[in-house]
């Protein structure tokens, strides 16, 4: 019998080892840890042991991402409750970013709305931004989350200030530059699916790994999409 013969075999067979119990202490298998045999009893306990070890590791995984979307959901509330609390529409884009910065730690946040109604065209917020800002705006169908290629939105951005040590002892407050960037689109979300964007909300980070490619964007979108009803009120209607 070759090897496939004796496997088919004993899978046929289940009751083999139960009717010749004397085997399986007689059988000696290679120890994946060291050079001595093992019988296949204890090559058998060492592999459930081994894939113990992955499920434990597993399960705490899990419950890592789970502590963590409990925390970013709790922070999402919090978020939510400052901007929906905001009744000034001039201080509503303040809000926002503030609240990103604040509740969710972010370095840096800012957002630039456009084709305003009449009474908000000079404010701040809705500042003349290039022709490729709103070509690029309108091209996200999800959150951009990425290295920081020279986006004209960065410059939107505040520098992030780091204290810095001297020889002397004081430490001087330095800037940071964004190395790492989400791009938010803003939409109106009483229009017709695929409309025109009408702002864009930008966040940055130092710390190039703060937004990557591969990172999930499902909170993104929640706060894109709460951000883009919350300043649909500066629209014309």
């Amino acid at each position: 019998m070759n090897d496939r013969e004796v496997a088919e075999y004993l899978l046929a067979n289940p009751d083999f080892f139960a009717e010749h119990a004397e085997m399986l202490a007689t059988i000696r298998l290679a120890n994946p840890h060291g050079k001595a045999a093992v019988s296949l009893q204890e090559r058998q306990m060492e592999m459930l042991r081994d894939k113990n070890k992955h499920l434990e590791r597993r399960l705490a995984e899990l419950l890592r991402y789970g502590h963590e979307n409990d925390s970013i959901a709790s922070k999402f509330n919090r978020w939510t409750i400052r901007v929906m609390a905001e009744r000034d529409p001039y201080a509503l884009p303040r809000t926002i970013a503030n609240g990103l910065r604040d509740v969710f730690d972010m370095p840096q946040a800012a957002l630039r709305v456009w084709d305003v109604a009449e009474p908000y065209n000079q404010a701040e917020f809705a500042r003349q931004v290039g022709e490729e800002v709103r070509i690029f705006a309108n091209s996200l169908t999800t959150p951009y989350c990425g290295a920081n290629t020279g986006f004209e939105a960065a410059q939107w951005l505040a520098p992030t200030l780091t204290a810095v040590s001297t020889e002397g002892g004081s430490t001087p407050e330095g800037d940071q530059a964004t190395e790492s960037i989400a791009l938010l689109a803003l939409r109106d979300p009483e229009a017709d699916e695929g409309a025109a964007t009408f702002g864009l909300l930008v966040m940055g980070s130092s710390d190039p790994r703060r937004f990557h490619e591969g990172m999930a964007t499902d909170f993104l979108t929640q706060i894109s999409a709460l951000a883009s009803a919350a300043l649909s009120r500066l629209l014309p209607r």
